[in-house]
């Protein structure tokens, strides 16, 4: 990232532990760049990352309803088909 004059730039302070400062710093000074230059490619690659990720719906929908795993009323109509086993176990001499 090239240092660039940026307009319409709002200022935010941050908090950041000694480690995570000095990691900071060690940074931007092997790759010649400012702090700023570094958090602002970092959120910016932060921000790929969570516009990329699928959630669980999504990620399942191609295999909704792709495989029929037979009647759909089973536990509805489970009295009716045991009666009609029974009966036609009865029925099978």
């Amino acid at each position: 990232m090239t240092t660039k004059i940026m307009k319409d730039v709002q200022i935010t302070t941050v908090r950041l532990p000694m480690e995570t400062r000095n990691k900071l710093l060690t940074i931007a000074k092997a790759k010649n760049m400012t702090k700023s230059e570094i958090i602002i490619e970092s959120l910016e690659m932060y921000y790929e990352r969570e516009e990329n990720e699928i959630d669980s719906y999504t990620l399942g929908l191609p295999f909704f309803g792709k495989y029929d795993l037979g009647p759909s009323d089973l536990s509805t109509t489970y009295k009716q088909r045991i009666k009609e086993m029974l009966y036609a176990g009865q029925n099978s001499y």
